[in-house]
């Protein structure tokens, strides 16, 4: 059946945007850190007759009748995470990560309760309590850093905070921290002072799922996640917690939160959660990691700073102010050389969020495509040269071109390249 063939003749406007949009995705190297490509089982799920079932409340519990087939879908999806991450209990009804995020602040805090979360700055997430997000808004927030030298999280100065401030809830996990965290630690740190551990392991559930991140499951209270991210899912989230807090999270989803959720995304859940307990995914696991830092090897040769020196995960933040550009720029620069990125603050950043210092890089998505060492040396190269000519339109043209010959030699969806 061609692609999109019913989009093609309701709607030619969308079906242009979308194919577009395919074309995009193919030709250009995405390096954005939070972003990647589903299989098309995935795809597939997601556009299924799955969307039109409402499905209010849980498997045989429901507020609807016809529930037979979606709540088996449910099932699944949560008893394949359950065993993925070796959780006690899992809502996979979040249609995102803040709504997941959300969901555990509300089973457990009160308004204008304490709670100690990574700055932004230092590579917290908006939900972690930034003043112009329902988390800064509804309760009183204590941030914690990074060492100004080492630019990796201080414990001691985190217990400090924390004995000092007496946190209701303490929130590890981050959007831009490129080194492993230690969830033990953390634990350690929320026993002393009588916290509950909320961890956000959105950007490295995937490698928590292979084994190359610790997990923070046996340590924390609570632990959220999105699916799209080095996972390879959906867009959505879900919520994984100890048994004895099951009942709240689940209230506060539905009915807290949320009204009905979205099977055809459970589904996708569903089976991106089975291909996530495979070989095949653990040694892809293995080759992003391997690739991030082949990427940053390659930057650090080429004169740039890279923030805490190097990168443990899939994730690379790059500190710019050396090479007298910012972080918009940059991302400006790179997307004319096909090369799509996105700007970030840095530890203790001068700039502001709307420019920065930075940009972040991550190499899920690119090596789902397949893309390996070799390559991360090419790129690399790409990403100097078109910094390095952030002014000049004709060589950024001429980076593109290269750009493309690289992501030709490793197409995106081949199958869908093969329809007419």
């Amino acid at each position: 059946m061609e692609y999109l063939k019913h989009i093609k003749v309701t709607d030619p406007e969308i079906y242009a945007l979308i194919k577009s949009e395919l074309k995009r995705q193919q030709d250009n190297l995405e390096l954005i850190a939070s972003e990647n490509f589903t299989s098309l089982a995935v795809l597939e799920a997601q556009g299924s007759v799955l969307t039109n079932k409402y499905a209010e409340g849980y498997p045989k519990a429901r507020w609807y009748g016809g529930c037979v087939y979606v709540d088996e879908a449910e099932r699944l999806a949560i008893e394949r995470a359950k065993k993925l991450f070796g959780a006690e209990h899992v809502n996979v009804q979040a249609h995102s990560g803040t709504q997941a995020n959300m969901a555990v602040y509300f089973a457990c805090l009160n308004f204008k309760d304490t709670i100690l979360a990574m700055d932004l700055s230092c590579g917290g997430h908006l939900t972690h309590g930034h003043p112009h997000n329902f988390s800064g808004m509804f309760y009183n927030v204590v941030t914690y850093g990074v060492d100004r030298n080492t630019e990796r999280l201080d414990y001691d100065k985190i217990l400090y905070l924390a004995k000092k401030h007496k946190p209701k809830l303490i929130l590890a996990g981050a959007s831009a921290y490129p080194r492993k965290i230690d969830f033990k630690e953390f634990r350690k740190i929320c026993d002393k002072v009588g916290s509950y551990l909320f961890v956000d392991m959105a950007h490295i559930a995937g490698l928590v799922a292979a084994g190359i991140h610790p997990t923070p499951v046996p340590y924390a209270d609570f632990v959220t996640s999105t699916t799209h991210k080095t996972l390879r899912g959906p867009r959505a989230g879900f919520v994984i917690c100890k048994k004895k807090f099951a009942r709240k999270i689940d209230a506060q989803i539905f009915p807290g939160i949320q009204g009905g959720p979205f099977m055809h995304a459970i589904a996708a859940k569903a089976i991106a959660f089975r291909e996530a307990m495979s070989v095949k995914f653990r040694n892809y696991q293995r080759q992003i990691v391997r690739n991030s830092r082949e990427l940053a090897n390659g930057l650090g040769k080429k004169g740039f700073r890279l923030v805490s020196g190097g990168t443990d995960t899939h994730l690379i933040l790059l500190d710019l102010t050396e090479k007298r550009i910012t972080g918009a720029d940059a991302q400006e620069a790179l997307e004319e050389a096909g090369i799509t990125v996105n700007k970030n603050l840095i530890p203790f950043d001068r700039k502001s969020a709307a420019t920065t210092s930075g940009i972040r890089l991550g190499t899920a998505a690119i090596t789902t495509r397949g893309i390996k060492e070799a390559q991360m040396r090419q790129i690399a190269n790409f990403i100097s040269e078109a910094i390095d000519a952030s002014d000049d339109q004709k060589k950024l043209g001429l980076i593109k071109e290269e750009v493309l010959g690289l992501t030709r030699r490793f197409p995106l969806y081949p199958e869908l390249l093969k329809e007419k």
